[in-house]
C-alpha cells in the first residue's frame, strides 16, 4: 500500500517536472531585453545581431529551443553561459561553494548565539534577560534581511570601519554577511531552546538530579541540554536548506560571489541558460 502510494507520487513528478520546466523556460524568454544585444552592445549592427542569434540558436522557435534544452538536460549538459561562454555547471560549481560557506557560517552563528541566549533565558524565565532574548527574537523575525544588511554596512563598514563590506577572501569578509544571514534562524533557535529547556527542567529525572545535590552546570549540560537541543537542531537542519537557497539579497548587498549574485548577474545580462538552470 505504501509502496503503491510512493510510486504514484513519483509518477506525478514526471508531468510536474515537464510543466514547470516549460513554464520557466518560457517565462525567461518573456523577460524584457535581448541577450544578444546585451552581449554585443548597443553599437552592434543588425547583421551582427542576426549572426549571433543564429550561432546561439536563439532564432529558432521556442518549442524547438525547449526540445534542445531537454535533450541537453537529460545528457547532463546544462548549456553554456551567453555572457562568459563557460559551461553552466562550471559557473554554478564555482559559486555554489561560496553560498554553502556563507550559509554554514550563518548557521554556526545562529546555533552558538541562539543556544546560549536560549539557555540564559530558560534559567530565569521572566527576568530582564528573558525579555531581552524575546526582543532579539522579535527583531530577528520581523526585520527584513536587506534592511539589516544595509544597517550593518553603514554601522560596521562605513562609520566604524571594523569589517570589509564587499567581496570575499578572508574571514573578515564573512563576518557581516554571516551575521545578517543568521538573524532569522537565531530568533527561532533561541525561542525553541528556551521553551525546550524549560520543559525539560520540569521532568522527573532533572528534579531527581537536583535532589541529589547536582550543580546547576551539571544539571544543564549532562541532564537537560542534550534532550532540549533535539528541537533546535532539527529546525537548524531545515533552516540550513533555506539559507542555501535564500541568500540572494545578502550576496547582492555584500557582493558575495555566490549563487545568488550569479543569478542577479545572469538576469541583468539576460543570460538565459544560467537563469533557467
Amino acid at each position: 500500500m505504501i509502496l503503491r502510494y510512493i510510486g504514484r507520487r513519483l509518477l506525478y513528478l514526471i508531468p510536474t517536472f515537464f510543466l514547470l520546466s516549460f513554464i520557466v523556460f518560457t517565462l525567461v524568454r518573456v523577460i524584457p531585453g535581448d541577450p544578444v544585444m546585451a552581449i554585443a552592445g548597443p553599437d552592434a549592427t543588425p547583421e551582427v545581431l542576426q549572426e549571433m542569434r543564429e550561432a546561439l540558436g536563439l532564432d529558432r522557435p521556442v518549442a524547438n529551443q525547449y526540445l534542445v534544452y531537454l535533450k541537453g538536460l537529460f545528457k547532463g549538459d546544462l548549456g553554456t553561459s551567453l555572457r562568459t561562454h563557460q559551461p553552466v555547471w562550471i559557473e554554478i560549481g564555482h559559486r555554489f561553494s561560496s553560498t554553502v560557506e556563507l550559509a554554514a557560517a550563518g548557521m554556526m552563528v545562529s546555533l552558538f548565539v541562539g543556544i546560549t541566549l536560549g539557555v540564559l533565558a530558560a534559567l530565569r524565565p521572566g527576568n530582564w534577560l528573558d525579555a531581552f532574548t524575546r526582543l532579539i527574537s522579535l527583531l530577528g523575525v520581523s526585520s527584513p534581511t536587506f534592511w539589516t544588511g544595509l544597517l550593518f554596512v553603514l554601522a560596521f563598514g562605513y562609520y566604524w570601519r571594523l569589517f570589509p563590506i564587499a567581496g570575499s577572501g578572508t574571514i573578515w569578509h564573512l563576518v557581516l554577511p554571516a551575521a545578517t544571514v543568521s538573524l532569522t534562524s537565531l530568533a527561532f533557535i533561541t525561542r525553541l531552546t528556551r521553551a525546550s529547556l524549560i520543559e525539560v527542567f520540569s521532568q522527573d529525572y532533572v528534579q531527581t538530579a537536583r535532589a541529589k545535590g547536582a550543580s546547576p552546570v551539571r544539571i544543564i549540560i549532562h541532564h537537560s541540554l542534550q534532550n532540549a537541543l533535539i528541537a533546535p537542531l532539527t529546525v537548524a537542519g531545515l533552516e540550513f536548506g533555506r539559507l542555501v537557497s535564500g541568500v540572494i539579497v545578502i550576496e547582492t548587498i555584500f557582493a558575495w560571489p555566490g549563487i545568488g549574485k550569479l543569478l542577479i548577474e545572469a538576469i541583468q545580462f539576460r543570460d538565459w541558460p544560467v537563469i533557467q538552470r
